[in-house]
């Protein structure tokens, strides 16, 4: 009792108490509070601890060791992190006053707007010249003048590798977009690669001025031949087809019908030694495709997928650089090469045949086609209404425009190995002579728009034979009528009755 009575009766006693205890409580709360941490920090130490030891058991055939894991844990000094270079800013050009008073306003760019190049493909024309085939920025062309420099590198050797300006050909016209058709013609001084040791054809296209600020050169592998692979016969040996056709893109809800009669139609004109390149822009759907596939099989048509020329934007679903290619691809397989579309039907004169022609103009690199309008609203109506819609569209659209003194489109045919480039209508970039005098020999009827709809063409049933369409005067034409049931036996004959079902 006096111990107790000593101690509370002694203040100093009671404060030491006091702070005693609130130490402990603080330090048992932050313990408490911090049991989660604790307990994360201790496991972790313990699964490092056991990882280490668990190390020194290993082989030492192994490619690390603890000392290495002791040096990945360990971080390097401040002083040896370099932190990277901020970005360059382009200089910022701003508006100016002339002399004259005149404030010339500025334009700053940022990235880039179209393509240097785009490489659709490049052929080897010969023992020493190449063909490369793409797309270029249009504004490029029209405000600059890009260059292409052509270099050709061996395989396996240390010459020099040749090089050569390359000559551009724009065969568009200018009809280009947001990109135009550039055909490159690479010709060296002397042959290259012809030994068979195979090599590398290099197009460096240089922008040269498009943009002060923003002047480039881009590396393109244009041909890449392996060793053995040339073989040189391909220039100077018989083509394989008499004809080959060169479609342009096809695009569109097409009518398989109407394809239907074309491809059958000109696979009897042309003939057992001809080929059809069909270009699928989108319009080869699967019901286009179903009325090819009989023909594909018979080997007189192939059908590319273009469809990623989509992506840029050329003139006509960039029909010149397709054409282009077509022409390149198939220079050396063809006698003569036709450019003409899928609503078009080429057409001779009973007396003659389509060789005796094409034999008559063979001192011509090039011909073009007079062309015959047909009505593709207008029907003929010869026998019971219901009858006619079962009938083909050469069968029952006869109507043909009899307009005279305009100047209508024309299509062409070339002896390829004299062509450099092509167009839609002619070219312009061929060796040798071109005729237009043509009118009599050989034309081609023109169904304009009645491919590009699934739909029946006849818009207007018609039983006389001339009338007028506005100020249009249009009179009856049976000369593929006539020639629609042959076309509708050779099909039965060649593949059977598998299109018998084709829709519109």
């Amino acid at each position: 009792m006096a111990k107790e009575k000593e101690v509370s009766e002694n203040p100093n006693n009671l404060k030491n108490n006091n702070n005693n205890n609130n130490n402990n409580k603080m330090f048992i709360g932050i313990v408490w509070n911090c049991v989660p941490e604790l307990k994360l920090l201790l496991s972790a130490l313990l699964f490092f601890c056991s990882l280490i030891t668990l190390f020194q058991f290993f082989p030492n055939h192994l490619s690390f060791s603890v000392q290495d894991l002791r040096h990945c844990a360990s971080l390097p000094p401040p002083s040896s992190v370099i932190p990277p270079p901020p970005p360059a800013l382009a200089q910022i050009q701003h508006d100016v006053t002339l002399p004259t008073g005149v404030i010339k306003r500025s334009f700053n760019t940022y990235g880039t707007a179209a393509y240097n190049f785009i490489l659709m493909s490049a052929y080897r024309g010969g023992l020493n010249t190449f063909a490369v085939i793409g797309l270029s920025s249009k504004p490029l062309h029209v405000f600059s003048k890009p260059t292409y420099l052509c270099e050709w590198v061996p395989h396996n050797t240390t010459r020099q590798n040749p090089t050569v300006s390359g000559v551009k050909i724009l065969p568009d016209w200018g009809y280009g977009r947001v990109y135009t058709v550039v055909v490159v013609n690479c010709t060296f001084p002397s042959p290259v690669g012809h030994d068979g040791s195979g090599g590398t054809l290099f197009l460096h296209a240089s922008t040269s001025g498009g943009d002060a600020s923003f002047n480039l050169t881009d590396t393109i592998q244009a041909v890449t031949e392996p060793a053995g692979s040339f073989n040189q016969v391909q220039f100077t040996s018989p083509p394989k087809y008499d004809y080959l056709y060169c479609g342009s893109s096809l695009y569109g809800n097409l009518s398989p019908q109407r394809i239907r009669e074309w491809i059958a139609y000109h696979v009897k004109m042309f003939g057992e030694k001809s080929h059809f390149v069909i270009h699928d822009a989108g319009g080869v759907h699967p019901d286009v495709m179903a009325v090819l596939r009989p023909w594909i099989e018979k080997g007189y048509v192939t059908v590319q997928d273009i469809r990623e020329e989509e992506r840029f934007d050329g003139y006509y679903h960039n029909q010149f650089l397709i054409v282009n290619d077509c022409l390149h691809r198939y220079r050396f397989m063809a006698k003569w090469m036709f450019f003409f579309d899928v609503d078009e039907f080429i057409f001779v004169p009973k007396k003659s045949t389509l060789k005796s022609v094409m034999d008559s103009l063979s001192e011509y690199t090039q011909f073009t086609i007079e062309q015959r309008t047909i009505s593709n609203k207008l029907c003929y109506l010869d026998d019971h209404p219901g009858k006619i819609y079962r009938k083909w569209g050469i069968e029952k659209l006869v109507y043909r425009d009899m307009v005279r003194g305009i100047r209508r489109d024309r299509k062409y045919v070339v002896q390829p190995r004299n062509v450099f480039a092509t167009g839609v209508h002619m070219s312009e970039n061929t060796v040798g002579k071109t005729t237009h005098k043509t009118e009599g020999k050989i034309m081609y009827y023109h169904y304009h728009g009645t491919i590009s709809e699934r739909r029946e063409p006849c818009r207007q049933l018609v039983n006389t034979t001339e009338m007028k369409v506005g100020s249009t005067p249009y009179m009856v034409d049976t000369t593929m009528r006539e020639a629609a049931g042959a076309v509708k036996r050779f099909e039965m004959r060649m593949i059977g009755s598998a299109l018998l079902t084709t829709r519109q």
